[in-house]
């Protein structure tokens, strides 16, 4: 069998032109799941880590956020960081101990410190401390979800090859409808971006622009209004 010749952008691309399956599409409760939007990755020329693929990505963040945060559902924010000594990091913080690595990002550092571009409302938002990929490992937002009868999740933040698809494929296996607006995840390099996008497109999630996205949330009745 030939591998295909195109690149990861033309594949997703064609997909995103040609679809071919059925759209999940938007339940009653959306919520919002930001990840990781912190200095180490969004702090481009600042950090090695720091990756950007739409200059415009926390801007367009910031605009879902005051959407859901208008209609009454949950709004979360992610970030990693971990102990002094790095021991609640795991079996993933024994693969490298250099100085930007994963498990140097300490509570507490610059680099663990949400995005100052980013509007969070600290008295309404959830805010999580994620130790792993997915932003539903070992952490509380499951019973979260459940206690706001969340049906869909719109994931954002970065990276799109690892945390962001980890918690899509976490949400799917949750039986979330699942929402990723393109213009709102990154990636540190082009290839496996379009790849993971592509990926997800075609198995786990709804992979929309931040138009399309922001219009199917516009015909979603806020919490309390009469459907």
């Amino acid at each position: 069998m030939e591998l295909s010749d195109q690149s990861a952008r033309q594949l997703f691309e064609h997909v995103q032109a040609n679809p071919t399956r059925k759209r999940f599409g938007f339940g009653k409760v959306p919520a919002l799941i930001n990840i990781d939007l912190q200095k180490a990755y969004t702090c481009v020329g600042e950090f090695a880590t720091a990756y950007e693929t739409d200059p415009k990505q926390l801007h367009y963040v910031n605009q879902l956020a005051e959407v859901f945060r208008s209609k009454g559902f949950p709004v979360v924010w992610t970030y990693v960081a971990y102990m002094a000594s790095g021991e609640d990091c795991g079996v993933w913080g024994t693969r490298t101990n250099t100085p930007d690595s994963l498990q140097n990002i300490k509570v507490g550092s610059r680099r663990a410190e949400l995005d100052d571009r980013l509007v969070i409302d600290r008295k309404r938002d959830i805010i999580i401390n994620k130790r792993m990929a997915s932003t539903f490992f070992e952490t509380n937002l499951g019973s979260l979800f459940t206690h706001h009868g969340v049906d869909t999740c719109v994931i954002t933040g970065g990276s799109t090859s690892g945390c962001v698809r980890a918690t899509v494929v976490d949400s799917l296996q949750r039986s979330f409808r699942t929402i990723v607006p393109i213009e709102c995840v990154a990636d540190k390099h082009e290839s496996p971006h379009f790849a993971n996008l592509y990926d997800m497109m075609l198995k786990y999630a709804d992979v929309l622009t931040i138009a399309e996205t922001l219009d199917q949330l516009s015909k979603v009745p806020g919490k309390g209004s009469a459907a």
